[in-house]
């Protein structure tokens, strides 16, 4: 008869996991102190230091977004402006400018 392998149990990668799953995972490490009051991303970076891993920083940063999200405001308030001032070109504009804006938020976060 044949013989049955075990199948490995192979975790999720970090970043893939959600924020309640990530907390059982910090919770077994002993080094990490504070787990229910972390967010996702710190609990990632505790627990990629923890285990040694390095952790190489992406593109995506919350600076960025928050650079992003504070233009998105500044353009309302101009399309607000051209809606005043009866300007339909520029607040069509506007409305491009802040879909593109928004768009590069999503692919940010």
């Amino acid at each position: 008869m044949g013989t049955k392998k075990k199948k490995e149990i192979k975790e999720k990668p970090l970043d893939k996991m959600t924020a309640k799953e990530l907390r059982e995972v910090a919770k077994e490490i002993a080094e990490i102190t504070g787990v229910h009051g972390m967010n996702k991303a710190e609990l990632i970076s505790s627990i990629k230091k923890a285990r040694g891993i390095e952790d190489t920083p992406g593109r995506k940063t919350n600076a960025l977004v928050r650079d992003i999200k504070l233009k998105i405001r500044k353009l309302k308030v101009e399309k607000e402006a051209f809606l005043k001032a009866d300007n339909k070109k520029m607040v069509i504009i506007s409305k491009r400018r802040i879909t593109r804006l928004k768009k590069k938020t999503r692919k940010a976060a």
